[in-house]
């Protein structure tokens, strides 16, 4: 625990203006990121008695080792670097709110050349229009298909759409009205693309306009007694409303706006957002976050905004955001979020009438959240808490394992060798902790040998962190095999280190000889503090170092539950390793042993000959006729392949028919066949 005074800036030394302030621990990890109006006046508030401080406050300023900071010219540039930041370096100290989910949204592709209706989760994607998000995905299923009969938009997939062109027949709802089937050319890319103008417009709240020019084509087709057609259209009107009524009116004068409520404790908080559109409730999101850093509602609020519009820009940006409490930095919020919709926005806390009330409904979707949150908590608590001390209690450990480390070793007939390392802490997987590593000081298939290499890399750089920070002395890591290699991360730009944290407990997958070997990797280290035990699939039995008999947990047993789970997902992820990896190498050729040459040069080879066969019988002349490919490159490439042996003849596995090898390479291939050369 450092003294704050030991790392307290000098008198005069922190300008009195705008700026945006880093706390750095021990390690030069960001801890916490901030801003003030006046960097003098915010820095010194946290010098002070640390008797007096916030008990957050106190355990951060208590944690960090250095300060430093950055001015800007205006609190709106503050505000921004102040968000790239979090985002960056993602500090312990400060409130982030991540989704409890991943709510879906109603996207539509305007950026294809046949614009799709889809549901979608995950990052927004450049030039994809985005409605919702909504609670569950069935709800944008049933909307869509309502919609499809007046607006027959494309939503099937790339690969449906390109075999309906190939066939020359569309899919089902071609031939049922609820799609144009531009596959088969019955409409050009431009009417699809005004369907789904129209779409879109109609799912942005401008409903009247639709519904009023088919009302007026339903009397037209009526007057000229064509009343099949004004049947259809009629129909068409009936599901547009049904469509409209699954988002009931809230705000009668048609506003658009996000209210954000906020419901909390003195540890949690929990942030519920209600995107109103046209007047009508267009989706739903919510957060629950701890409250790691001392905050009060109007801070929670700021961050709350920053999360929801820091990367929006124009109409995902409303004209006015309703909130509980307005944040004290609120011209410099307003000005932030004018510029990211390009236009002014009203940030408020609504007062009387319909939004008051639409405000207090928010509100309680956010105590509900907050209440459910912390019932589903304390029960995974409970459970996991269990786990653990079953865990200590069957390995005879001094205290629960609060972090724990499994390995896993993956090949293919001792080929593709790696390994896994996954990370659970307090009995929850940490996937930004996993690691991935190949083997080498040997190949083939040995599992014992890759388990001791595995463990002992990974502790030799735990170990170079300590002689870093001072907590190890330059003789116990001396020669050791990754600072000869040059492996151990140096960067000093304050994100969490790989291995900086000791797990109190290792776990690999296997018996005696895979745990015999991680042991031995650690006392090689002199390591002592870590427990070592193995789970064997066979019987699910836990084996000590040294034991000749194994550890069996009860079948019911929570804590074998929980080292089955860790066991698993580091069994999981090595496949996906070792999988992905022997499919790249697979997919090598001939072309990329050749240095220098990268993939742009490589497709254009490809494009020019057609195939590798063809490229293989060029002469370097030949060769250099390719733009961008010099002499000296064309030799390189002709003696590459004259060294590699051709590929016998593809088969289609499915069809049994024999490709043949003139066929020009597919896009993006850059080898022969997709066999190893």
């Amino acid at each position: 625990m450092a003294d704050p005074s030991s790392y307290r800036p000098k008198p005069g030394q922190v300008p009195d203006s705008p700026g945006v302030y880093k706390f750095r621990d021990e390690h030069r990890r960001v801890i916490y990121v901030g801003k003030a109006k006046s960097l003098r006046q915010r820095l010194a508030s946290y010098f002070q008695d640390v008797a007096g401080l916030h008990p957050r406050t106190a355990t951060m300023v208590t944690t960090a080792a250095s300060v430093e900071w950055t001015v800007v010219s205006t609190e709106v540039e503050a505000l921004q670097l102040e968000y790239s930041w979090i985002k960056e370096f993602d500090p312990r100290f400060n409130v982030k709110y991540r989704d409890d989910k991943s709510y879906p949204s109603l996207a539509v592709t305007m950026n294809e050349e046949y614009p799709r209706v889809q549901v979608m989760r995950g990052p927004k994607k450049k030039g994809v229009r985005y409605f919702g998000p909504y609670g569950h995905a069935w709800a944008i299923r049933e909307t869509v298909d309502l919609m499809l009969r007046v607006f027959p938009v494309r939503t099937c997939s790339a690969g449906v759409f390109k075999r309906s062109a190939q066939i020359g027949r569309p899919c089902l709802l071609g031939y049922i009205g609820k799609c144009s089937a531009p596959c088969v050319g019955r409409v050009t890319p431009e009417e699809h693309r005004d369907l789904a103008e129209d779409f879109c417009d109609f799912m942005a709240g401008r409903t009247g306009t639709y519904l009023s020019r088919l009302e007026a084509q339903m009397h037209e087709a009526a007057e000229e007694m064509e009343y099949e057609k004004a049947a259809r259209l009629r129909d068409d009107m009936g599901a547009l409303r049904r469509a409209m009524e699954k988002n009931a009116v809230v705000l009668a004068d048609a506003t658009d706006a996000d209210l954000i409520a906020v419901a909390e404790d003195e540890l949690e908080a929990a942030v519920q957002i209600f995107h109103v559109r046209g007047g009508r409730v267009r989706g739903q999101r919510g957060w629950v976050t701890d409250k790691v850093e001392a905050v009060d509602t109007a801070g929670l609020v700021e961050h709350a905004l920053q999360q929801l519009y820091g990367e929006e820009k124009g109409e995902a940006v409303p004209k006015e955001v309703l909130v509980p409490a307005l944040p004290e930095d609120t011209p410099a919020l307003n000005e932030w979020l004018a510029e990211r919709r390009g236009s002014q926005v009203s940030l408020r806390i609504p007062q009387r009438g319909d939004k008051k009330a639409l405000m207090e409904t928010v509100h309680r979707n956010a105590q509900q959240s907050l209440a459910l949150h912390k019932t589903k908590r304390a029960s995974d608590l409970t459970t996991r808490s269990r786990a653990l001390e079953e865990i200590a209690e069957a390995l005879d450990l001094d205290g629960a394992p609060l972090r724990i480390e499994c390995f896993d070793i993956s090949h293919l007939q001792g080929d593709d060798v790696v390994a896994s390392m996954v990370v659970f802490e307090d009995g929850l997987a940490r996937k930004s902790e996993y690691r991935r590593f190949q083997m080498k000081t040997f190949e083939g298939q040995d599992d014992v040998r890759s388990m001791h290499e595995v463990v002992s890399r990974r502790f030799r750089r735990y170990l170079q962190e300590k002689l870093k920070t001072g907590e190890w002395s330059p003789e116990d890591l001396a020669d050791t095999e990754d600072a000869r290699d040059g492996e151990v991360p140096v960067e000093d730009d304050g994100r969490p280190r790989r291995f900086a944290y000791p797990p109190q407990l290792v776990v690999v997958d296997g018996g005696q000889p895979q745990v015999a070997a991680a042991k031995r990797a650690l006392e090689e280290l002199g390591v002592d503090d870590v427990a070592v035990c193995g789970l064997a699939k066979r019987l699910e039995e836990v084996w000590l170092p040294g034991e000749d008999d194994p550890v069996v947990l009860p079948r019911t047993s929570e804590g074998l539950y929980l080292l089955q789970r860790v066991r698993d997902e580091a069994h999981r992820f090595a496949i996906q390793y070792q999988r992905n990896k022997r499919a790249k190498r697979l997919k090598s050729g001939p072309l990329d042993e050749v240095p220098g040459l990268g993939e742009s040069r490589k497709h254009a080879l490809i494009k020019h000959f057609g195939s590798v066969k063809k490229l293989r019988q060029a002469t370097i002349d030949q060769i250099c006729e390719v733009p961008g490919i010099g002499r000296k490159t064309a030799e390189t490439v002709a003696a590459a392949l004259a060294r590699a042996v051709p590929a016998g003849p593809a088969v289609n596995t499915a069809t049994g028919e024999i490709m043949e090898d003139e066929t020009p390479a597919p896009a993006g291939a850059s080898s022969e066949r997709g066999t190893e050369q």
